[in-house]
């Protein structure tokens, strides 16, 4: 019975070992980024646009922006005057693993309706500092400190908009329930996500074919040791509730990144002015693609009764 006992014993904390390993590989994994996968992400943004998007974007007069964070990062933009003097600003944010670049379609059409244009790189992609990601987090309160450096910049007549994609739309949306300046006029979110910790869950299954139920709950403790904030208590939909300004949630509804359910507890959260748009037979970050004229419009609609 002893050596059964001790076989099982061991069996255990060889099981144990081997599940807080994985927890361990897999938190780093998702969350750290070396220079060459910046550089990756960024090249990755500029082939997925359009010939004639970069073009734009590379006529523009573009003006580099910096903003340093409490914990000691610069954080990179490219800021876009509009072409005729303006009081509405867009500050957009782009999805993981990319970099400004990502958002110039978005940047291009809202200069057209005459915003000003901000595009951050996040922290730890792109031209900005850092190495590890947030999936939107931390990143709130880095989009607070660019909503600050607008107003110092442009006065405090600006009426702006937070807009982002997939990682960038849990970044506004977690944005939203920070208090804002009453200069933040509207967010839209594009394939954003509720949970941190359920989103861990499923790149874990996607991606990695790992047990998520075991290795996501350890990876949650890691993190607290790491960053003092656990995944399972960042959480966009509770920032959601506490949110002042109207949100407009867009969400493909055959998203095989983040599942648009997601979109639903979203909505749900917000306790204010809210609309949805749920694109049918649509994939992550496709709205845009699959009907460009109905998307501008949903976007000129609802941004319409704010600004």
């Amino acid at each position: 019975m002893s050596k059964w006992f001790k076989i099982s014993a061991a069996a255990v904390v060889t099981g144990l070992t081997a599940a807080v390993g994985a927890s361990v590989a897999a938190y780093h994994g998702m969350t750290h980024i070396s220079d060459a996968e910046k550089e990756k992400g960024h090249h990755k943004a500029v082939a997925e646009n359009t010939a004639a998007d970069n073009v734009w974007y590379l006529k523009q007069p573009i003006q580099e922006w910096r903003q340093l964070t409490p914990d000691g990062l610069t954080l990179r933009a490219s800021y876009i005057p509009a072409a005729e003097n303006s009081q509405r600003v867009v500050i957009l944010a782009h999805g993981i693993n990319h970099a400004r670049e990502q958002v110039i379609p978005f940047a291009r059409l809202f200069h057209n309706h005459g915003y000003n244009v901000l595009m951050p790189d996040a922290r730890a992609q792109g031209e900005s500092d850092g190495h590890r990601i947030g999936f939107g987090w931390p990143d709130r309160k880095d989009y607070l400190g660019w909503v600050n450096k607008v107003i110092d910049e442009l006065g405090d007549q600006v009426k702006i908009v937070l807009m982002g994609f997939s990682m960038g739309a849990a970044t506004v949306l977690a944005t939203a329930g920070e208090q804002l300046p009453t200069n933040v006029k509207a967010v839209v979110a594009d394939s954003g996500f509720a949970s941190i910790y359920q989103m861990a869950k499923t790149t874990l299954r996607r991606d990695y074919h790992l047990p998520a139920n075991i290795i996501v709950p350890i990876a949650d403790w890691l993190a607290r040791w790491r960053t003092g904030s656990r995944l399972s208590q960042e959480r966009v939909d509770d920032q959601l509730k506490r949110a002042m300004v109207p949100v407009l949630i867009i969400h493909g509804e055959d998203d095989q990144v983040v599942p648009v359910k997601h979109a639903k507890l979203l909505y749900d959260a917000v306790q204010g002015p809210k609309a949805a748009y749920i694109v049918p037979h649509t994939r992550h970050i496709q709205a845009y693609a699959h009907d460009p004229k109905h998307y501008e419009q949903v976007l000129h609609n609802f941004l319409g009764q704010y600004l």
